[in-house]
């Protein structure tokens, strides 16, 4: 039986006092999308079986590029962070499985590690190797560069580190693994844009022979930071390049928080799908660059843009279409239990809301060059408020109607600060 942090009269309490609300917006919801040729039990079906990672890093308090400020009841380490993650699948019955990220995550014991998972309903999703900072011990400092670093005893150690990575997901279960550095340079002419790319091409290719043969391996572009002239991986066009030159187990992760303000991500989810190289997906949002905010806090119609193209590929069936959904966010001034449950039911919300759009009118409008019904019909399931589906969905699975309400209620951040001491706060800096 699956262990609970929260007490399930606490939910339950709360469900029965906003079912019969709960129930009658369903009802009414149901019956407009009826008028439009859509069984809202096919849509609350889809939704409630659409699933996203969490990150473990993610239930900390993240810190900003001047300092960290720790919160109450912060996780010491992975078993407090699995406790919290239970919790966010406890109430949106969205995130089964936790994306872990080596070295934050190691022990010692790792049949310990995957009892406690499982004891608490959860597996583990894609690992996550760590060569952009430098771990207490380590010989080679990544300061200067990990998988493209000049010297070759450095990108070796990195290496090395991805293929422990592997290992320790072997042992949980894991079936993916995510790349991401911070090569690149501060100055013009600090390095050689090519010589570095072919070091980095090299590197990932001695990673890529360690792959198991069910394993996929994600590379993740990022425009800039902590390099902020260069970046080795700097956009989805290099991404494609490292995918297609790694070979057929290696694909694109797309960040979206990774691109300029003003750039066409749902157009590159697009041409990802269409030669078969996107992996998946880090979700967040932004407002200026990278700034890890949660996701749709910032520009839902893009969530939903890029929702559109999923669904249309998972429609269509477009080959080999099977991306990973987990998501990536730095919590400073909200409780991170709380962002992380937002955030997973604005995902499915913009997944939702895709599965609504009028296919049939839209393609028409496009073959007829109708610009303004094209989008017409975009902007119409936009509009619609899908939250009873998604509430019945989480309902439906044993989740919580409201579930920031029912975590409050339960005063889960309340007891587990009495149970972890306060972390000092150590640098500055993201984390």
């Amino acid at each position: 039986m699956t262990e609970q942090r929260i007490a399930a009269d606490v939910v339950a309490a709360d469900n029965d006092r906003r079912a019969a609300a709960l129930n009658a917006d369903y009802a009414t919801l149901g019956e407009k999308l009826d008028r439009d040729g859509i069984d809202i039990e096919v849509i609350t079906q889809k939704v409630a079986s659409f699933h996203v990672a969490v990150p473990s890093w993610g239930v900390g308090t993240g810190g900003t590029r001047f300092a960290r400020f720790p919160a109450p009841g912060e996780p010491h380490d992975i078993f407090d962070k699995l406790d919290d993650c239970a919790v966010i699948h406890q109430l949106t019955r969205a995130t089964p499985t936790v994306s872990l990220h080596i070295p934050w995550d190691k022990v010692d014991d790792l049949r310990r590690l995957k009892a406690h998972a499982d004891a608490l309903g959860l597996g583990f999703d894609a690992m996550n190797s760590n060569t952009f900072s430098d771990a207490p011990g380590q010989e080679k400092s990544y300061k200067l560069g990990s998988l493209s670093h000049t010297d070759a005893a450095t990108r070796r150690q990195a290496v090395e580190h991805n293929i422990e990575c592997i290992e320790i997901g072997r042992a949980l279960g894991s079936k993916a693994l995510t790349v991401w550095i911070g090569d690149g340079s501060n100055f013009p002419g600090q390095s050689h844009f090519t010589r570095s790319f072919e070091r980095y091409l090299d590197s990932m290719k001695a990673i890529y022979q360690h792959l198991p043969a069910n394993w996929r391996l994600f590379t993740e572009h990022k425009m800039y930071e902590p390099a902020f002239y260069s970046t080795v991986v700097q956009d989805w066009g290099t991404n494609y390049l490292i995918a297609t030159e790694l070979g057929e187990k290696a694909f694109c992760l797309v960040d979206l928080g990774h691109h300029a303000p003003n750039v066409n991500i749902e157009m590159i989810v697009a041409r990802l799908i269409q030669f078969g190289k996107l992996g998946g997906f880090h979700f967040n949002d932004s407002k200026y660059g990278d700034d890890d905010l949660d996701t749709g806090s910032i520009d839902p119609f893009r969530l939903f843009l890029v929702f559109n193209e999923l669904v249309d590929a998972e429609e269509r069936r477009a080959e080999g279409f099977a991306p990973a959904h987990m998501i990536d966010q730095s919590h400073n001034v909200t409780d991170p239990v709380e962002s992380l449950m937002r955030s997973a039911n604005e995902i499915r919300r913009a997944y939702a809301q895709a599965l609504i759009v009028d296919r049939a009118a839209l393609d028409t409008f496009q073959e007829d060059n109708d610009a303004l019904m094209a989008s017409e019909t975009l902007k119409a399931a936009f509009r619609t408020d899908v939250e009873p589906i998604l509430a019945q969905a989480r309902l439906r699975t044993g989740g919580a109607i409201d579930p920031i309400a029912a975590y409050r209620a339960s005063g889960y951040r309340r007891k587990v600060a009495e149970q972890r001491p306060a972390v000092a706060s150590g640098g500055g800096g993201i984390v």
